[in-house]
């Protein structure tokens, strides 16, 4: 079968691999879509960061990887134990890997295991491929109204929930995101899902700060035409009850920790290639908080479920279809040199 292998920075191939065999307690999935992530960017940009150097302790696997973990597909086989899903079964993947055994797994924070992985970086194969295979667990069924297309986004979907969840934001609160790429727009819409009053988001794109608009921000500021910090404090008299970070630059951290209310509260989404200096009395002053999220646990059904009521519209996220020969000219290079895409799909 054909999947997408990461060999090194820059340097993903669709290649021929061996397909998988069907074990016990596993589901054989054949992909339908597949996102790029903004993950599997930073990976081909400036990899390894997620993809193992060496063999990953739950995967048993280094580079070279397959990628692809925002997938959806059909299960075409089950293995001895599989009683959650049947072959034909429309399906979605929540692609984290867990040991189970270590103490945030067993306080159910699997999440952020010690050993945490995930299908697609971690080794074991990736939604890039013609068919993969994944633990039963792992495995959600998707409504019959639901396309293959929006399963492929209920896994960036579940990271903006997640995000809100986990921030102290409640109904009638303001809150600003730093940053309206797939995860921020996303972010916008499960605030405005949670009940914020005020939505501000901070954005350079222009086309990027129309979507923004249209998934729910009520207001939207150019950081490169006006002080976004000033404007934020002016819009809420004093600073936002939340502000989230997902830009995954120094500019825009610093953004969200200045504009964030005395006992405010700045939670970072993105994931970062390389260290930033954060200035210790920005919170001491202020008694503002810093907290960071991970991915997502215990959250695959309710996202299904918002999704299927509407309550995320998705499909406008997503900007181009490409087969699995264009994924690296026609998807990573295309995020590359334009902010214009939001969500690219990959079918294999």
């Amino acid at each position: 079968m054909k999947a997408a292998v990461w060999h090194g920075i820059r340097d993903v191939r669709v290649e021929e691999v061996p397909e998988p065999q069907i074990e016990p307690g596993m589901v054989k999935i054949r992909v339908a879509w597949c996102g790029i992530c903004g993950t599997d960017l930073h990976e081909y940009l400036a990899g390894p960061i997620f993809v193992p150097k060496e063999p990953h302790p739950l995967t048993n696997q280094g580079a070279p990887v397959i990628l692809g973990h925002e997938f959806s597909g059909e299960v075409i086989e089950i293995g001895e134990g599989v009683t959650n899903v049947v072959i034909g079964d429309r399906v979605t993947v929540e692609p984290i890997l867990a040991c189970g055994t270590c103490i945030p797994c067993k306080k159910g924070l699997y999440n952020v295991c010690d050993s945490i992985g995930f299908h697609g970086l971690s080794g074991g194969g990736g939604g890039f491929s013609e068919v993969t295979m994944v633990k039963a667990g792992m495995v959600h069924k998707i409504p019959d109204d639901m396309s293959f297309e929006q399963a492929a986004t209920v896994e960036p979907t579940a990271v903006a929930l997640h995000a809100v969840r986990q921030s102290q934001l409640k109904a009638g609160d303001t809150c600003v995101v730093f940053g309206t790429g797939p995860i921020g727009l996303l972010v916008i819409q499960a605030a405005r899902v949670a009940g914020a009053s005020l939505i501000i988001g901070v954005e350079v794109s222009a086309q990027r700060q129309k979507m923004a608009r249209e998934c729910g921000a009520h207001v939207v500021i150019d950081p490169t035409k006006e002080n976004a910090v000033a404007a934020i404090h002016q819009l809420t008299e004093g600073g936002a009850d939340v502000c989230f970070e997902v830009t995954g630059v120094e500019k825009g951290m610093l953004g969200a920790i200045e504009s964030a209310k005395t006992d405010g509260q700045i939670v970072i989404v993105s994931i970062w290639e390389s260290s930033t200096s954060i200035p210790p009395n920005q919170f001491v002053l202020k008694e503002r908080q810093m907290k960071g999220v991970l991915a997502y646990r215990d959250i695959f059904p309710s996202v299904i479920q918002l999704m299927a009521e509407g309550r995320f519209e998705v499909n406008k996220l997503i900007t181009k279809k490409i087969p699995l020969e264009e994924i690296t000219a026609g998807g990573f290079e295309e995020l590359v040199k334009t902010k214009d895409h939001i969500k690219i799909l990959v079918s294999p």
